[in-house]
């Protein structure tokens, strides 16, 4: 198959995908790489170049930098893969993710999208402070059992499904006592175990719902246009329709959760032949997998496994005539 199919899904990761140095090989190899993280400095006026390159995993993991630390990252892969003459067919965006898809399928623009990034980190963080919650992933349930766990749980508190990640891992985010309840449940039920995330805060539950209307808000002041590439959100798990639909999706993101198992169902209905990870790290490579044995993933969070793909996309040169 050659490299630069159109039956290809350009998936962007969310929060998570952090890790130390996870934009060294991009700033040492490709100046377009470069053009990204400098107008980010300028436009956040912080030095998220030096975060991505010589910050540790503790400086990286508070939510308010983390998320505009992944979105660079994942918006300078991109546009290195771009240059490289990389077309996917659609492209798609776990939680964070989106926004980078969206800049990718031209709805949004890359300033605007870090911007509300930013913004969205901040409210994230602020609800932490005010109600710090917890979240957890439940593995070996089906999606029904977990949630039917969660409705039980509540008499202990809020808890609900965060992430259909794949069909045998949900994660759970809420109130800590009652995400602890119900993992217990779960446990009990027979999940093969029941691993608390670290996280900034409960991700994806009611307790962000204080921050809707702020962020609709700033949603309000930026510009939505129609894809001009197919988008699966991961808010619905079906193709997004156009700009205003986008820009309601965002909102309804924030406490709703991440449908990535109807994502990356409705992708082998293209059909998708290759899942291509856009950005840091291998975890959406992991949960396609998990979900469609039979997928073929590409990953680019490191310099083996982009410079690959980018030698691959470049043209051969021709012979002598």
């Amino acid at each position: 198959m050659n490299s630069n199919s159109a039956a290809d899904l350009a998936m962007f990761p969310g929060q998570g995908a952090q890790r130390a140095a996870m934009a060294t090989h991009l700033l040492e190899r490709y100046p377009v790489a470069r053009e990204v993280f400098d107008q980010a400095d300028a436009a956040l006026g912080m030095g998220l170049t030096e975060l991505c390159t010589t910050g540790t995993a503790e400086q990286l993991a508070a939510t308010d930098i983390t998320q505009p630390a992944v979105f660079v990252t994942s918006l300078a892969t991109w546009r290195v893969l771009r240059e490289a003459g990389y077309a996917p067919s659609a492209v798609a965006g776990h939680s964070l993710g989106e926004y980078a898809a969206l800049v990718a399928a031209g709805v949004l623009s890359a300033e605007s999208a870090l911007h509300l990034v930013r913004v969205r980190g901040r409210l994230m963080a602020e609800v932490a402070e005010r109600r710090p919650g917890a979240m957890a992933a439940v593995v070996g349930l089906p999606a029904g059992e977990v949630i039917r766990i969660c409705e039980q749980a509540r008499a202990t508190g809020l808890v609900e499904v965060a992430n259909f990640n794949e069909p045998l891992q949900t994660v759970l985010s809420g109130e800590a006592s009652a995400v602890r309840e119900a993992g217990r449940a779960a446990r009990a039920a027979g999940a093969e175990k029941v691993v608390e995330l670290k996280v900034g805060a409960p991700f994806h539950c009611s307790l962000m719902s204080a921050i809707e209307n702020e962020f609709a808000r700033e949603l309000a002041g930026h510009s939505f246009t129609d894809p001009v590439l197919p988008v699966i959100s991961s808010v619905t798990g079906d193709y997004l329709r156009d700009g205003a639909q986008a820009r309601e999706l965002l909102r309804r993101q924030l406490s709703g959760p991440v449908r990535w198992v109807d994502v990356v169902l409705r992708a082998g209905e293209l059909p998708v032949e290759t899942y291509t990870e856009v950005g840091p790290g291998r975890v959406l490579n992991g949960l396609v997998r998990r979900t469609d044995p039979d997928a073929r993933v590409r990953s680019t969070g490191d310099e083996r496994r982009l410079g690959a793909l980018v030698d691959a996309l470049s043209p051969v040169p021709a012979g002598p005539a």
